[in-house]
């Protein structure tokens, strides 16, 4: 095998060297591109780690604050539910109180009644006679009202102070009406003229007696014919055919009370 020379020997060594640093460095830079690959493979998953456990933290306080709300809103409802039924708990109180107070009432108010209706029964026979029928008509009907099982006490109630108020109305107005009247033994026709309760008149109908009512002997009383024309102009004022004006009439003395 021929010798090489020294300079030859020195190249020979140059090149092999620089073909194994050569081998080395792409040894080298193949490596460094596979860890760099396996650097970004491995930030690729652990941002999709990142951002999974963003979505799940996202997903964790939608939820939290839609719990939190809905906790708000049971309590604001819990809370008005427990106002309804402290406010149930008053009105149930007070209707318990209404009942005991209504049976006291019921059984105060029935002997009321039925002392009104007799205290209305006598002063309608010791008030003068004026529309007779019709005031009894009305005192028999709220008699028999009393025992009718089918009617209220609060019905019955009402009735009797409608009763007391048409009453307490006659001595507030003047009236006149033609009714019969039973005189000297024989009934006749006659116009009546009510001034309030102060007096009660009668006229026939062609004028010819007048006479009021005499509260104290029960009985009617004959009047000179210088009233005739008063109690003509009277019953044309009650009838609304002439304009009021002053009247020139008897008028019965009240009697002392009794003590």
């Amino acid at each position: 095998m021929p010798f090489l020379s020294p300079k030859c020997q020195i190249l020979l060594a140059s090149s092999i060297f620089s073909l194994s640093f050569v081998t080395v460095s792409a040894d080298t830079l193949s490596k460094t591109i596979q860890t760099e690959n396996a650097i970004q493979k491995s930030a690729v998953k652990s941002q999709k780690h990142i951002d999974g456990l963003d979505d799940q933290t996202r997903k964790m306080l939608e939820k939290y604050r839609s719990v939190t709300r809905q906790t708000r809103t049971l309590l604001t409802y819990n809370e008005h539910l427990q106002a309804l039924l402290d406010s149930q708990e008053i009105e149930k109180a007070s209707f318990e109180q209404q009942l005991t107070e209504i049976e006291t009432t019921q059984q105060e108010i029935v002997p009321l009644i039925l002392n009104m209706q007799a205290s209305l029964e006598q002063f309608v026979q010791l008030d003068i006679p004026f529309l007779p029928e019709e005031r009894k008509q009305r005192v028999s009907s709220l008699k028999a009202m009393m025992t009718r099982a089918d009617v209220t006490n609060a019905e019955k109630f009402r009735r009797i102070i409608e009763a007391y108020q048409i009453e307490n109305d006659y001595g507030n107005t003047i009236e006149a009406y033609r009714a019969n009247i039973e005189l000297e033994g024989k009934i006749s026709s006659v116009d009546f003229l009510r001034l309030g309760r102060v007096a009660l008149y009668y006229q026939r109908l062609d004028g010819s007696e007048t006479g009021v009512w005499n509260n104290a002997e029960k009985s009617w009383k004959p009047l000179s014919n210088e009233y005739r024309n008063s109690i003509r102009q009277g019953l044309r004022m009650a009838r609304k055919e002439a304009a009021p004006d002053l009247l020139t009439l008897p008028i019965p003395t009240a009697k002392e009370a009794k003590q």
